[in-house]
């Protein structure tokens, strides 16, 4: 077992063995969890098993997580590639257990797999534990015979894990290496909670879920105490591949030596190899992100790939990188994570793509940064100062992509220094406005609420019966009104549960059935509907009462339902066109589906076409008018994918999923409402197609009646142009064209007349050139003339007039424009038109210049103008003297 993926396997089999289901690592991108901005940890897709929201058919789990800590709370991008063991992106082992086992298996479990499976010396493991938890220090002697002296006890800030301020929480305990003393730091006192070197290395950690805190912070026990552990898999690699540090591990030897190749260097484990293992460590991650569906942009998510990415970058300048580098080691990290993540192969070109595409833009950044950075240092030194401010600093970083220790070694080789305390504001500042930003809202709040006040009730699940049916009768389960459980409601927003119901609740990009809940004495307009943990709730306004306990009839919006379930089946016949057209990277990144329309996000690089827009629409209309059968299924995930069947990013999936089939067409993983034929949507048409981000293109269009009505809005609007066109409908661009020539020779001959009246008018100025000497000047001012027009007659007076200065203005609306020749021979003398034009427009409130033999100028004091030409005159008998 000394291969990584032989580790990963190995641990996965384990724990199967003993009574677990081996679950899928879920994507990188948390699902329904907005209080997340990366999946940093192995319990993130179990989050709501154990907050209650969600029930699997297992009580026991395994899995190898995809984790990035690179943003938020838990964030190591800067200790990247400083030590042996911190990442961007890593693999976290992980088991868990929901209200099964506790402690004393799990202690059991852990130390059976490092002892007698990995063949890690008893000798060399230490154990933490919660300071107060005498529990778990006694079992580790009786389950796993570690002697007291070897377990240590901690404080809640390194021992007692909590999943946020209020619920679920409890001590951890945490298994240590120790790797000897050779590793030791030069700390007074090198040991466990006391330092942190890379002597005792954390191997693997052990969370006992045992209590709820409230607001209040009192703990109490939970009924079913629950179990969550976590493994770094590159780290215990590090421990049975024998080597110094997990970049020395299978996992990112590969990479670091195909570095090696592209830059003809060694590296080095040392200070000097610390841009190898940054970069080796990044490639990772921007591979695994993108393949999971991040993509570079300037906010959230993709805001942190984009610095990952660029970080990369910028040290592959360090290694003499001059151009694009990153997505070529993309093929290297697929080759050594295939195996576990066959998706990277589907995905390798496009991803390889997106970061070729970023890093092409950012070293034309990077090159501005640096400019930008000697300027700053240079204005510095004029202005006396000493340090470089931390906006100044921040600035650079956030604008240009230039790091810190980049701008302070710049400046320490200058004699300046950096406001790094300052730089951290700035940061701290940005860092507190992406919290803000990745904070769950009200609905979040909303559904916490609900959830614990059906828990608390007992209510039991609500049974969907919506896609046969969209009426039918039910039992009462509960009310909510003003966040309180209510036996019996009156007028007013309402939150009501039933035992069955028809109303489909906004999932998968589908909006919310509307409809109503009618009892004996009220009536419930449903206004929204939603999914918490096992119950569907119906959210609306109720006029006049209903109890718990009635039996209540509900009744969907049958146009509504009919007309988004077009919508829903369009988007999977959009979505199968797009690949077709533009390849399998085509992959849906987002949806709305309402009655009356539907938007489609999907991942692709560039603009379409309007031959591939058309095509598109036309392999849509296509399938709708094969009038394939539309049929649905329920599947076990793995037999799904095995038959083919489509799976998107960001969905949530459980082990057994909804098929929806279009005939031989489409297949996809989808739990909406559909048409039972495509010939129900009858006709579908885009309205526009246009980029929402880096990479990220988005589609609106219409179906059916919506359809419809928007072609024969675009007749009527034909029909109209028609009718003032006086022509036929199918005459129209024929009739514009036509027109649209006539308008232009009708334009040409205007401006011919329009040039020719206006050197009729300055030939007449001629008269007012006064001579100096052998040359001529002449200042003057015109009407009715347009800047171009100006310049034109400008240029024709200077050269009738042969040695000259021609300076003539005009003013139109609230604008005086000034032009200005100069013949060759003055210009030789030392006079220069971007000085007379200058004198002029500065009277005039403007500015402006140019070459010593033609300038032009505005203003906007229309009333200064006779001043202006003054001031003109005065120059340019000043430069004559």
């Amino acid at each position: 077992m000394k291969k990584s993926s032989e580790i990963r396997k190995t641990f996965l089999e384990f724990f199967m063995e003993k009574g677990h289901t081996v679950v899928e690592s879920s994507s990188l991108v948390p699902i329904d969890d907005p209080t997340l901005l990366f999946t940093n940890a192995g319990m993130n897709q179990f989050k709501d098993v154990f907050l209650g929201l969600d029930k699997r058919p297992y009580t026991r789990a395994a899995t190898a997580q995809k984790c990035v800590r690179a943003g938020g709370k838990h964030n190591d991008l800067d200790t990247v590639g400083r030590t042996a063991r911190h990442h961007t992106f890593f693999e976290m082992l992980g088991n868990f257990s929901f209200g099964d086992y506790f402690k004393r298996e799990a202690i059991a479990y852990a130390w059976e797999f490092l002892t007698e499976v990995a063949g890690l010396p008893r000798e060399k493991l230490w154990i933490t534990i919660f300071t107060d938890d005498d529990e778990a220090h006694a079992l580790w002697q009786e389950v796993a015979g570690v002697s007291p002296e070897r377990i240590i006890r901690l404080g809640e800030k390194d021992n007692f894990w909590a999943m946020g301020d209020t619920g679920p929480c409890g001590p951890c305990s945490e298994i240590h290496y120790d790797r000897g003393p050779e590793y030791a730091c030069q700390a007074e006192e090198c040991a466990i909670g006391k330092c942190d070197c890379d002597r005792f290395l954390e191997v693997w950690n052990l969370v006992f879920m045992q209590f709820n805190r409230d607001e209040s912070g009192n703990l109490t026990p939970l009924p079913k105490p629950s179990i969550d552990t976590g493994m770094g898999l590159e780290r215990l690699s590090s421990l049975l591949q024998a080597v110094e540090s997990n970049f020395d591990t299978d996992l990112f030897v590969p990479i670091i030596k195909y570095i090696e190749e592209m830059t003809g260097r060694v590296y080095d484990r040392g200070e000097a190899g610390f841009p190898f293992r940054v970069i080796a460590d990044h490639s990772r991650a921007c591979t695994f992100l993108i393949s999971d569906g991040v993509l570079p942009s300037n906010d959230g998510r993709g805001y942190v790939l984009r610095r990952i990415l660029r970080r990369a970058v910028r040290f592959g300048r360090v290694l003499g990188l001059e151009e694009a580098f990153l997505y070529k080691i993309v093929d290297v990290v697929c080759e050594i994570m295939k195996d576990a993540y066959p998706e990277l192969l589907k995905r390798k070109e496009f991803v390889k793509e997106v970061i070729k595409l970023e890093e092409q833009r950012f070293l034309v950044t990077l090159n501005e940064g640096l400019k930008k950075a000697e300027e700053i240092i240079k204005n510095m030194k004029k202005e006396g100062r000493q340090v470089m401010s931390g906006a100044e600093a921040f600035m650079l970083y956030d604008t240009y992509g230039f790091p810190l220790d980049s701008a302070e070694d710049m400046a320490e080789e200058n004699g300046v220094r950096v406001d790094r305390e300052g730089f951290n504001e700035q940061m701290n500042m940005q860092r507190e406005r992406a919290r803000q930003a990745s904070k769950g809202g009200e609905a979040w709040a909303r559904e916490i609420m609900i959830s614990e006040l059906l828990t608390q009730n007992q209510t039991v699940p609500t049974e969907f019966t919506g896609y046969n049916t969209l009426t039918d009768q039910a039992e009462l389960l509960a009310l909510i009104k003003d966040g309180e459980l209510v036996s019996a409601a009156q007028d007013g927003p309402i939150i009501a549960i039933t035992s069955v119901t028809p109303f489909y609740a906004e999932s998968g990009g589908q909006v919310a059935d509307r409809g109503v809940i009618a009892g004996a004495d009220g009536k419930m307009h449903v206004d929204d509907v939603q999914k918490v943990g096992s119950w569907i709730v119906h959210l609306g306004t109720l006029k006049g009462t209903l109890t718990v306990g009635e039996k209540v009839a509900l009744e969907v919006q049958s146009e509504a339902r009919l007309a988004t379930a077009r919508h829903h089946t369009a988007t999977h016949l959009l979505h199968k066109a797009l690949q077709t057209v533009l390849g399998e990277h085509a992959q849906q990144k987002g949806s709305l589906v309402e009655p009356d329309r539907l938007r489609f996000d999907f991942s692709h690089l560039s603009a379409l076409t309007e031959q591939e827009i058309e095509t598109i629409e036309r392999l849509v209309n296509e399938a709708i008018w094969q009038a394939y059968t539309v049929e649905t299924s329920v599947k076990s995930l793995e037999e799904a994918r095995n038959m083919g069947a489509m799976a998107l990013f960001g969905e949530k999936y459980g082990d057994q999923v909804r098929m929806v089939q279009v005939g031989d067409y489409s297949l996809e993983l989808c739990g909406g409402t559909h048409v039972k034929n495509t010939s129900q949507i009858g006709l579908f048409k885009i309205l526009s197609e246009g980029s929402i981000g880096s990479g990220l293109r988005r589609i609106e269009a219409v179906a059916g009646h919506s359809a419809l009505n928007y072609l024969q809005g675009i007749e009527q609007e034909i029909k109209k142009a028609a009718s003032l066109l006086k022509t036929t409908e199918r005459e129209v661009s024929n009739r514009i064209e036509a027109m649209t020539r006539t308008l232009k020779e009708r334009e040409r001959e205007i401006e011919a007349l329009k040039a020719q009246i206006a050197r009729s008018g300055s030939e007449d100025l001629l008269a007012q050139a006064y001579q100096r000497g052998d040359s001529h000047i002449l200042i003057a001012q015109v009407s009715g003339q347009d800047p171009d027009t100006l310049r034109q007659n400008a240029e024709m007076l200077k050269d009738k007039l042969g040695s000259a200065v021609v300076l003539l203005a005009t003013a139109n609306k609230d604008k005086v424009s000034l032009v200005c020749f100069v013949s060759k021979d003055l210009v030789e003398k030392g006079l220069h038109a971007g000085k007379i034009v200058a004198e002029a427009a500065r009277v005039t409130g403007g500015g402006g210049g140019g070459r010593p033999d033609m300038a032009q100028a505005g203003g906007k004091d229309t009333d200064k103008i006779e001043d202006a030409l003054n001031a003109a005159r005065q120059a340019v008998e000043n430069l004559l003297l």
